[in-house]
């Protein structure tokens, strides 16, 4: 049977509080809709109080997810995301660090496109401006980042000398993005080699990341990672 994870504040059990952060709807051009959803089945697996929050701006491009190519159209990344929250998503100028105990951000190209430019300049990329706040706002409150996929990126950049994994870093077919690993190391950040099934936690930092889609593997296995990767997170809350 799972453990809800609780805390007790006034003798009342109160839950986790979790803000989840989205980049859009779709791999190519927003958040990962898999690793989203597995994101919220195991913070409500573990009793968590979730609310979502995406930038109420327009996403860098939209693309064919049939064809891999972008098209002319123009997406509001509040907008995609309001069909993974199922409507019930808020624009990210709206988040109360106060009110919540933790953060996750899922992946997807999304991050390196609407959250970040990591997807045009890599390591020298900058992050939009108000998600860098509120990363930097958490973790001054001293309260848990959780970050799967390539949304560890935005640690590397905002938290320097930090600890995470992206997976391995050595390329192969399995691998095919580990070369992020090596622009991280670049960044001055440690990275720690996973397997998808792994996550890695920062205590320092309290920053808590696993690997996802970066690793070509069944999608159980990249659900458990994540799943490992909340469960670690919650830990820290």
């Amino acid at each position: 049977m799972p453990v809800i994870r609780v805390f007790a504040k006034n003798n009342v059990i109160m839950a986790k509080r979790v803000a989840v952060i989205l980049s859009g709807c779709g791999v190519y051009d927003g958040t990962e809709i898999h690793e989203a959803s597995a994101v919220l089945v195991h913070l409500s697996r573990a009793g968590a109080k979730v609310q979502m929050f995406a930038p109420d701006a327009d996403q860098m491009h939209v693309v064919n997810h049939c064809e891999g190519k972008p098209t002319e159209e123009k997406r509001n990344i509040l907008q995609e995301s309001a069909r993974i929250a199922r409507g019930e998503v808020s624009d990210l100028a709206k988040l109360d660090v106060s009110a919540f105990d933790a953060a996750i951000i899922p992946g997807g190209f999304g991050v390196a496109k609407n959250l970040s430019d990591w997807a045009v300049k890599n390591k020298d990329c900058t992050v939009l401006p108000l998600l860098e706040k509120t990363i930097k706002d958490f973790h001054k409150a001293g309260k848990p980042l959780g970050m799967c996929c390539i949304s560890p990126v935005l640690a590397a950049k905002i938290l320097p000398g930090c600890e995470l994994t992206v997976g391995q870093d050595k390329e192969c077919d399995k691998w095919p993005y580990a070369q992020t690993a090596g622009a991280v190391k670049q960044m001055g950040c440690k990275h720690v080699n996973k397997d998808v099934e792994e996550a890695h936690v920062d205590v320092k930092n309290k920053l808590v990341t696993t690997c996802a889609f970066m690793c070509n593997a069944p999608i159980h296995k990249v659900f458990d990672g994540v799943g490992v990767m909340v469960k670690e997170t919650l830990k820290l809350a």
